[in-house]
Parts: C-alpha cells; structure tokens; sequence
C-alpha cells in the first residue's frame, strides 16, 4: 500500500539535493539549471523561518520514491510583481496522476501561506479546468519574460 509523504526541504534539508535533482529534471532547461540549484540549496535558519517564510520547496514521496513536486515562492517569472505568493513547479509523475495527489502538495503551500499570514495563493498555468477543482479562480493574464503569457489563478486562504 502507498504511503503518501510530503518532506519540506526547509524543515529536512537532508532531502536538498534529491529533490534539487528531481525538480530539475521536470522544470529546468540547461540555461536554468542553476536558478533551481541555488534557490532550492540556499538555507535559512531555524531563528529566521518565521521572518522569511519563501521560498519552500516540497517533494511528494510515495514510500521512498518521489513522485511529485512543488514550490511556493516570490514570483514566478511573471509580470504581476504585485501578487505573491506563488505555487510553483507542480509535478506528478505520469504513472501517479488520475489520483488528486497535487492537491496534497497544493493544500501543503496553502497551509504554509496562509500559517505566515498571506491571505492568498497564486499560480500561472495555461491549464483550463484543472486547478478550479482545487479552489483556485482565474483573475487574468500575466507576461514572462520570454514573452509568453499565462493564465494567473489565485485562492482565497480563509
């Protein structure tokens, strides 16, 4: 029987460079290689987890295998500088998907947002329909900066 498990990278940094690993293999490209390396590596005290609550990073295991991902973070290469926090990096390996487990990793960043007073959530997706099941509602459009657009979402964390 599985056994659903998500580590914060912040409270067992042990998992940094596993998790460094796998969520450059779903996300990075060669150019950003480095940008996931260095946020993800980078650690902050004990003292100082409250004061600067971004960015996390979890992974989702299933026993001792990671099947999942996700991030909670500043800004998400989008133009909308004004809203934060963002989720992030969502992943769920094809084979695990069909069962709701991103909502774990999606209740998890909306657990800690809101545990550091941020009264919403943010995402960019170009998905339609998917992230509305996990109470988040499209607000509009947002610019990358290899200019692209998204979708922007955002839930309420009452």
């Amino acid at each position: 029987m599985a056994k659903m498990k998500i580590i914060s990278i912040r409270k067992e940094p042990s998992y940094a460079e596993m998790a460094t690993r796998y969520i450059q293999s779903k996300w990075a490209s060669e150019e950003s290689m480095m940008l996931y390396e260095d946020c993800i590596a980078q650690r902050i005290s004990p003292s100082e987890l409250a004061q600067v609550p971004l960015p996390q990073w979890y992974v989702l295991m299933n026993n001792d295998e990671i099947i999942g991902c996700a991030g909670l973070i500043t800004n998400d290469f989008i133009s909308r500088m004004d809203l934060y926090p963002w989720v992030c990096a969502v992943y769920i390996e094809e084979s695990h998907r069909g069962h709701a487990y991103g909502a774990l990793l999606l209740e998890q960043a909306k657990k800690d947002a809101k545990q550091h007073g941020f009264p919403q959530l943010y995402l960019c997706t170009d998905h339609i329909g998917l992230y509305e099941r996990y109470g988040f509602s499209y607000i509009g459009t947002g610019y990358h900066p290899w200019g692209e657009s998204s979708r922007i979402y955002a839930a309420k964390l009452d």
